[in-house]
């Protein structure tokens, strides 16, 4: 068998080009959104965010909770539901906002749920706005944060320490890792946004000829009804028409009967000398 003609709209190629590329960055999406996420918990239940733990009271201070080095190990105090406790203003300020940051990224994850049953567009949307609002409290709780540096129990650790000022304390890695949340969040609910707005409507598939055309399969010098293409007889709406070089002698009609030549002289027809057609009288 000879090889498929087939014809193929540009606009088709384009839209399933951007379609297959739009799902791969949906799906680059998804997973960044996930480590978010977990980059935000881990973040906001780890006491890391600033301490010293080479000076002669070695100590580390979180968003709730502060650890201290003593002879039978390091211990924490501080507990989640117990926070407001805390007379530091700030670092109560950074936890609500750092824990809201939590909460919205953690719906985000549950939002995602929600393309299997609902438009695409309008998930993405919503996690958009939700991501955005994750970003703006993460970057509150990391700024709010340093102006919590002066509380005593910090003092005590860091010595000179003071509102953005460390003393001999440093940041420590759950900050730097909320820091980089922040900029996730902001990149993630940018891109989130781009996908719902650039979303295309994808055009009909164009309507062909039921029939494949192979190679072969069709004589060029004859097109029957099924095949007829523009400008052919059946396009046209003509009607079929036998149409032969007359001659002088004889002519044939479309039904091959015999007819009678017009004579060249006159209107009339003369007729053919034929045996049968003289009357004899015997």
């Amino acid at each position: 068998m000879g090889s498929k003609i087939e014809y193929v709209d540009s606009t088709q190629i384009y839209a399933t080009s951007y379609v297959r590329n739009s799902k791969a960055i949906g799906v680059l999406w998804a997973i960044f959104t996930i480590c978010y996420a977990i980059i935000g918990v881990v973040a906001f239940v780890t006491p890391e965010w600033l301490g010293n733990v080479e000076g002669d009271k070695p100590g580390k201070f979180g968003l709730w909770a502060e650890c201290y080095a003593e002879e039978n190990g390091e211990q924490c105090r501080g507990r989640l539901d117990e926070f407001y406790d805390n007379g530091n203003y700030a670092f109560q300020g950074a936890t609500v906002a750092v824990g809201a940051a939590c909460v919205t990224a953690l719906m985000t994850v549950g939002a995602m749920l929600f393309f299997f049953f609902c438009h695409s567009t309008s998930v993405y949307h919503v996690c958009a706005w939700l991501q955005l609002i994750s970003a703006i409290c993460m970057i509150i709780g990391c700024s709010v944060f340093p102006l919590g540096w002066n509380d005593e129990k910090i003092k005590s650790i860091c010595m000179d320490s003071n509102q953005f000022q460390l003393g001999i304390c440093g940041i420590r890695w759950a900050y730097l890792l909320a820091a980089i949340g922040c900029l996730d969040a902001v990149i993630l609910s940018t891109l989130a946004f781009i996908l719902a707005t650039r979303h295309i409507r994808l055009q009909p598939d164009p309507q062909y000829a039921p029939a494949s055309l192979f190679k072969g399969e069709m004589n060029g010098a004859f097109v029957n009804d099924t095949g007829s293409v523009a400008g052919s007889r059946k396009s046209l709406n003509l009607h079929p028409v036998l149409m032969m070089h007359p001659a002088q002698d004889d002519t044939y009609s479309q039904f091959s009967q015999r007819t009678v030549p017009r004579s060249t002289h006159g209107g009339h027809y003369s007729h053919p000398h034929h045996p049968m057609h003289h009357n004899h009288n015997y």
